[in-house]
């Protein structure tokens, strides 16, 4: 019987899997596909993402380097407030070879990370939680004291456990253009409804357009727009969902929930690497599987790490729906350099980005 089973193998699930296989547990992953496949989300992430990666893995990952961004509420040729740093604030990165990088990293540090293996059942009993895969040899059933779930917006973990479900779903859309582009700053279109649009520069490796909105308000026809809007026709595409708002339970008697599943994500940007992977590490710290109640160690630790910058990010994302004069005045008052880090709302209020609005020629 395994200690751990890990269902996805995303960058929350290879995270957990390494660092609970470090803690010399018997650790195994089921990824359904292949590692890193389909791209479903942007590659532009905070520079706190080399604190989770082998230092080896800079040169394979990195594509460029970001010190601001331009907002837009309308199109391309608009108007648009600028916001920036003296020093890098983010970095454009490989997202496929990221998802790469962390499953070899699990496997060196011991687990045994297995691809095209589904799992399409599960029951948890007093002792241990049985679980069905599908692989390449039929289906097989594995038990394990714990199991993580690690797949996703819409986990089957989640649902089988009946666990509740993230407040939203969002419909996003990614595109890219081969054309090298070394700018330092992202552009963001508070265009669409609830949320918005952007576009990354990747340098070498071209520009990524993407839009999120809700699944109803006609987000292809919407990314086909502000495509066009740039002149561009994008050549790949991907979609997914984005869980926006974790439910008020992530863990029942042997199973929690990290990442996408959990809904650990920035209800402001979409984006759920980072926190993921820290919710990850928050599980590796606080469970036990010889223990499943240590889980509501991990429940409290999760949220006393990343809940408070959710539920600022809710504000923050409350102001993509405002009025657009009000939108212009907001963004005209802090235009500039700024302090914050954009994977904490919290640091609205820190030092550095109190110095840097009163501290301005």
């Amino acid at each position: 019987m395994h200690d751990l089973i890990v269902v996805g193998a995303g960058p929350a699930g290879s995270r957990l899997a390494r660092r609970m296989a470090e803690r010399d547990f018997d650790v195994v992953a089921f990824e359904q596909g292949v590692v890193g496949e389909p791209l479903a989300c942007s590659g532009h992430v905070s520079t706190d993402i080399w604190e989770f990666v082998p230092e080896t893995a800079h040169d394979r990952l990195f594509q460029n380097e970001i010190r601001g961004a331009r907002f837009h509420t309308d199109g391309p040729q608009s108007e648009s407030y600028q916001f920036h740093k003296s020093t890098v604030i983010s970095n454009v990165i490989d997202r496929v070879e990221l998802d790469r990088v962390l499953a070899d990293a699990a496997r060196n540090a011991g687990a045994d990370i297995k691809e095209h293996h589904t799992v399409v059942g599960l029951s948890e009993y007093r002792d241990r939680v049985a679980v069905e895969v599908r692989g390449p040899n039929g289906v097989e059933t594995h038990h394990a004291r714990l199991v993580a779930g690690c797949d996703g917006p819409q986990s089957r973990v989640r649902r089988t456990a009946g666990l509740p479900e993230p407040e939203e779903l969002l419909h996003g859309v990614l595109g890219f253009d081969d054309t090298p582009d070394h700018d330092e700053f992202v552009d963001v279109h508070l265009t669409v409804p609830r949320f918005f649009a952007w576009r990354i520069p990747r340098g070498e490796a071209g520009v990524e357009y993407g839009l999120a909105a809700p699944p109803k308000a006609d987000v292809s026809d919407r990314f086909e727009e502000f495509t066009d809007e740039y002149g561009v026709d994008t050549d790949r595409r991907c979609s997914g969902l984005i869980p926006i708002g974790p439910p008020e339970q992530t863990t029942s008697g042997r199973v929690f929930l990290v990442g996408d599943a959990a809904g650990q994500n920035k209800p402001f940007t979409g984006g759920g690497i980072l926190y993921g992977m820290t919710a990850a590490d928050c599980a590796a710290e606080t469970i036990d599987p010889e223990a499943p109640e240590t889980l509501a160690d991990y429940e409290q630790a999760w949220r006393a790490e990343l809940l408070q910058d959710i539920q600022l990010g809710k504000l923050v994302r409350a102001g993509y729906s405002l009025p657009k004069v009000v939108q212009k005045q907001g963004m005209k008052l802090f235009e500039g350099e700024i302090g914050v880090h954009m994977d904490r709302p919290t640091s609205l209020f820190s030092r550095e980005q109190l110095e840097a609005m009163f501290v301005r020629d």
